[in-house]
């Protein structure tokens, strides 16, 4: 053995002790005579699943688009190693795409012109310098396509195919992941621990009768850490990075388990973290009536259709969780599935659903606990007309996460009115040599404009940034019908800057969204600012009254706030920064409201879609008497 891998075992056994989750008695199966192919789908499943696909409108749409998908992809030419500021990352994911798809296709068919573009493009990534293991995504991704490839289609691969291959995964994939230089994602409790031990672990089961030392030690070190993002889905299903990273992190997650237990026939009680399984509930939610996601913390602005959601029904014999995967797949725009690249696997993962089977949930409500505490309300899953809103809580010291302590997103009348920006691209501010990452309270991040609590629909008190350490936890919640409501508590979010501070959002009387924010100052005069971020035409109509217009609907914003002095306002959405994004057909809007020293005051904020009237309900009630 080559005295680098033997340094790395050792590395690797430190690691492994620092992490001893598992007894070694259920670590100690993972050998496997199991002959290629091994990953997911075993040799000669081909035929059940064909057959299963067949009996289904639905799946026979979504296979043909694959096929032609893979049609289209014969005649170009094969990923290039083109790096983008330190990211290889798009090239990996589009080797990952294509190979995953052209297998796919290989494997269902037996059509060797799929082969033969499939081996062209396993062929070219194995023939890259390296596949940039200083972002280590990068490598982790493209060791999963290669492995895909490399196991479904080794049949047929002749033996200087095969040494190529195999010789990538170890010396470009595998051996990396050992050196400490590359492997911190080991310690990490976010989405690059997920999809890094899941890009390791596949790598380890395609050569694994090559490498068993070393493909056994990958295996048990992923088994080992991929707990410590798992566990942060405790105690309800919450992922704490927000609705793109979920995507990104707990599908290679589910890749991960779904590997593994088709190999090993146990998932090592990794399905038992608290939570994990839970979370096809909350990912289900964060989806308005107008397709919109609960976009906080680095999210785009836009749904997306999930396979993993799949997974987690079968797991939970839920169908009712496909609900918002049902509208993708009957929308007929097959075109945009294929460009997911995880989609094989969603034929692996439907088990014996018809879409026929999926019906809509029926809770209105979802809340959970944890790192960024959610709540998510609406009027109906079924009426695209139906008032949504989702809120949070939770903590800035989260990977990802933004200034948005007490933020939220409205819809109604099928306009989403409040909404959040998101994410700017990364290489948009790192090539401006922007420090993006640090997450203390004087860290560069937080002078992006799209990032701070200025441009969310939250408060700012005496334009301070919210504290970073602090967290905002739920205090109290409803789900009855005509009063859904959450409280936080956002005192140490605004810790120096205010005595005390609440936050209640309900849906009352199903027709209308009530925001009561509840103050306490310090010694001194204090400057409450009140935003919302909006895509309409906005107009002060009062001195309490701000009427919104979008696509000839209109929603009224109605503050009552006795105490203090009221002045209401509007924000442009121009960037401070020459390397902000511009945000063109966006304003914030709101009120400033100034509170004397050491004195207690509210506000009542009312967003009525239409002609909706204010709700008698709740008007001059304190937060602790909601829900009494």
């Amino acid at each position: 053995m080559r005295p680098f891998i033997s340094t790395a075992f050792s590395i690797l056994a430190g690691i492994l002790l620092s992490f001893n989750v598992f007894s070694q008695t259920s670590l100690g199966r993972l050998n496997t005579s199991q002959s290629h192919p091994r990953i997911l789908l075993f040799e000669n499943e081909e035929t059940v699943l064909v057959n299963s696909i067949k009996a289904d409108t639905t799946w026979t749409m979504l296979h043909q688009a694959m096929l032609k998908e893979c049609d289209r992809l014969l005649n170009t030419e094969p990923v290039k190693r083109i790096q983008i500021g330190r990211r290889l990352l798009d090239k990996s994911r589009e080797a990952l795409r294509r190979i995953f798809m052209l297998s796919y296709a290989w494997r269902t068919t037996k059509d060797d012109r799929y082969f033969n573009r499939a081996e062209k493009e396993l062929l070219a990534i194995s023939g890259f310098s390296d596949w940039n293991p200083t972002h280590f995504l990068d490598v982790a991704e493209m060791t999963m396509a290669a492995a895909i490839g490399y196991d479904w289609l080794y049949p047929q691969l002749s033996i200087e195919s095969r040494n190529k291959i195999k010789d990538a995964i170890l010396k470009k994939g595998l051996e990396p992941s050992l050196d400490a230089k590359y492997n911190s994602w080991l310690k990490a409790e976010h989405n690059w621990n997920q999809v890094c031990n899941a890009g390791m672990t596949y790598g380890a089961m395609a050569i694994f009768e090559d490498q068993p030392e070393l493909a056994s030690q990958v295996m048990e070190r992923a088994i080992q850490t991929i707990t410590l993002p798992m566990k942060d889905y405790g105690p309800d299903g919450i992922y704490p990075e927000g609705y793109g990273y979920w995507g990104y992190g707990t599908s290679f997650n589910v890749m991960f388990l779904s590997a593994l237990e088709k190999l090993y026939s146990t998932d090592f009680d990794l399905n038992q973290v608290p939570g994990f399984l839970k979370t096809g509930g909350f990912m289900e939610n964060m989806t308005g009536p107008t397709g919109k996601p609960f976009n906080y913390s680095d999210a785009g602005s836009s749904g997306g259709f999930h396979p993993a959601m799949f997974w987690l029904a079968n797991k939970t014999k839920d169908p009712s969780l496909l609900w918002i995967e049902k509208n993708y797949l009957i929308a007929g725009n097959a075109e945009k599935l294929v460009k997911d690249r995880l989609l094989p696997a969603i034929m692996l993962w439907k088990g014996n659903f018809s879409t026929k089977d999926i019906v809509a949930p029926e809770a209105l409500t979802w809340t959970g606990n944890g790192k960024n505490p959610i709540s998510m309300m609406r009027t109906s899953w079924t009426d695209s007309n139906a008032v949504y809103v989702a809120t949070k809580g939770g903590s800035a010291s989260i990977n990802h996460a933004h200034m948005d302590i007490g933020s939220f997103v409205m819809d109604a009348l099928g306009v989403r009115w409040a909404m959040d920006f998101g994410m700017q691209d990364y290489e948009s501010l790192e090539s401006k040599g922007v420090k993006l990452w640090g997450r203390t309270q004087d860290s560069e991040r937080w002078n992006v404009f799209r990032l701070n609590n200025f441009t969310h629909n939250t408060l700012s008190i005496d334009s301070q940034l919210q504290v970073v350490s602090g967290h905002a936890p739920i205090s109290s919640t409803g789900n009855a019908v005509n009063n859904m409501f959450t409280v936080f508590d956002l005192k140490s979010v605004y810790a120096g800057q205010l005595m005390d501070a609440k936050r209640g959002i309900s849906i009352l009387d199903q027709n209308q969204v009530l925001v009561r924010d509840e103050y306490t100052t310090a010694a001194k005069e204090t400057k409450i600012r009140w935003t919302m971020l909006t895509p309409a035409i906005a107009n002060i109509t009062g001195d309490n009254e701000i009427i919104l217009q979008k696509d000839g609907k209109k929603l009224k914003l109605v503050v009552d706030a006795p105490q203090g002095k009221l002045s209401m306002k509007t924000w442009n959405t121009i960037g401070p920064n020459s390397y902000d994004a511009p945000n063109p057909g966006t304003i914030l809007v709101g009120f400033e409201l100034t509170l004397p020293a050491n004195s207690s005051g509210f506000s009542n904020v009312y967003l009525l879609p239409g002609n909706t009237k204010k709700s008698k309900k709740n008007k001059k009630q304190p937060l602790s008497a909601w829900g009494q």
